[in-house]
């Protein structure tokens, strides 16, 4: 009897694994990313009405793994904040100013340029800036994500 209940619930679980719909297949080259009807001021960003968010997988409103891009104009400070995920952040373009802080301090300030990485652990207070060139980030984290001044 065991056996017949153990292969009844394998089969159950299998046929419930092939029935499930495959993750969705993107790929994109930046040409295709439309910043042209991205949010302003999105989930995921530091709130600032001028900061451009598209989001490239999963819903950062939502429990659940998500990608974002941001595009930051020049000249932009963003004061210390915290965010309750687990963030990863990519440099695509431009310097990215970035510290970790309270407050925000200049002299903590980090210049990443494209390729960089970092973390914004989760309610780790952090801060940054842009200066004369505009910056795009990609930030990655497991949602729901907020921002908390």
């Amino acid at each position: 009897m065991r056996r017949v209940v153990l292969a009844s619930l394998l089969a159950f679980v299998v046929t419930g694994a092939l029935a499930a719909d495959p993750p969705a297949q993107q790929r994109k080259p930046p040409a295709e990313f439309d910043f042209s009807t991205a949010a302003s001021a999105g989930a995921g960003t530091s709130g600032i009405a001028a900061i451009q968010t598209v989001v490239l997988k999963g819903d950062p409103t939502k429990p659940g793994l998500y990608t974002i891009m941001l595009r930051i104009p020049a000249n932009t400070r963003i004061a210390a904040h915290t965010h309750p995920d687990d963030r990863i952040g990519t440099v695509i373009s431009g310097t990215w100013y970035f510290g970790y802080g309270k407050v925000f301090d200049a002299a903590a300030l980090k210049a990443l340029p494209p390729g960089s990485f970092y973390t914004e652990p989760p309610s780790d207070p952090h801060f940054a800036e842009t200066r004369d060139s505009p910056v795009v980030l990609q930030i990655t984290g497991y949602g729901p994500t907020g921002t908390t001044y």
